[in-house]
């Protein structure tokens, strides 16, 4: 993928220093704050515990949990597909959805059951587009969880669709245990020391928690109004 031509920085950036009358500077030291907080909320808390406190926190925004491994991993998504009534899924063209069992095994079986399975084609952009807006259940994979808000992290990439965790009904998330960290502070961490190590970060990051909610209208909840109408975590504790 070649990296786009910023048209214009310098004038604009030169304009902006002479609006607020000072020099451009070439460098900003980052500020060392004198209390920080963010890093000691649930710091001393064990995985085990982060995950307690992320099924505590998927209770209140409507997500349901289920806890499984690798080995039945084909059986839990199948079931919830189920569940859905679901006729139709679309999933990300992911290498660690199929090593954890969602592979050409897991499709023939779906179509088996009378569910439509499609992985996102890089070739296939406008196809993929509406499959997405008609599935029943997008299945993605969690590149970082937090604990705190029942949030999925989702790097956006050319084989990882940004419209399949949108643009179903339903909506699944497979998640790692290790990919589990207490909050948002260290999910952005993860991401800045990525940078740091020279590696290429999307140009959307995805944060997902749970269905879409909306209270705009006199304070009253509504779920999914702009996104799925109902999600399920699925927890791989072997992974």
């Amino acid at each position: 993928m070649s990296r786009g031509t910023i048209q214009g920085r310098e004038d604009f950036l030169n304009q902006i220093a002479e609006k607020i009358g000072r020099p451009r500077s070439e460098h900003v030291e980052r500020p060392e704050w004198r209390l920080q907080p963010q890093w000691d909320v649930f710091a001393d808390e064990n995985t085990d515990q982060l995950v307690e406190r992320f099924k505590a926190q998927c209770d209140n925004i409507h997500t349901e949990v289920v806890e499984t491994n690798a080995d039945g991993l084909r059986e839990a998504v199948a079931e919830t597909i189920g569940s859905y009534q679901a006729k139709s899924v679309i999933m990300w063209d992911d290498e660690r959805l199929k090593q954890a069992g969602l592979d050409d095994g897991f499709q023939s079986q779906m179509i088996a059951l009378g569910v439509e399975t499609a992985v996102w084609d890089t070739t296939k952009r406008e196809e993929n587009i509406w499959i997405a807006e008609r599935a029943g259940v997008g299945i993605t994979y969690s590149d970082i969880t937090l604990a705190e808000s029942g949030t999925v992290v989702l790097l956006a990439s050319p084989k990882k669709g940004r419209v399949v965790n949108l643009f179903p009904e339903n909506y699944i998330a497979v998640i790692p245990r290790s990919s589990m960290v207490p909050r948002m502070t260290q999910a952005t961490r993860r991401i800045h020391e990525r940078v740091q190590n020279g590696e290429e970060i999307p140009s959307q990051i995805h944060f997902v928690s749970g269905p879409s909610n909306s209270a705009d209208i006199e304070g009253s909840l509504v779920v999914g109004v702009h996104g799925p109408v109902r999600a399920t975590y699925i927890i791989l504790g072997n992974l």
